[in-house]
């Protein structure tokens, strides 16, 4: 029996996301996505951390504007409910 309580991922419903990148991306990202938090990791070398709760299309449609800009993915990361 599924547990009700579990959030069942799905192509149409938001859900949260981490999506990293190496580099710096300005704060005008987080106007395309609404309500996108940006967090730069400066450890090692700058990490671009973007967290946003979208559906599955916005997803895609956010990491391929991501690999226009030439970004390579470091992680994809579900959140789930958030």
């Amino acid at each position: 029996m599924i547990n009700a309580n579990k959030q069942k991922l799905t192509l149409d419903r938001p859900t949260a996301y981490q999506i990293k990148v190496p580099g710096h991306l300005d704060e005008r990202w987080s106007d395309w996505v609404e309500n996108m938090k940006i967090e730069i990791d400066d450890d090692e070398i700058p990490i671009t951390i973007l967290t946003c709760k979208i559906d599955q299309a916005a997803l895609l449609g956010l990491l391929r504007r991501l690999n226009s800009l030439g970004l390579p993915l470091i992680s994809v990361k579900w959140l789930g409910k958030e």
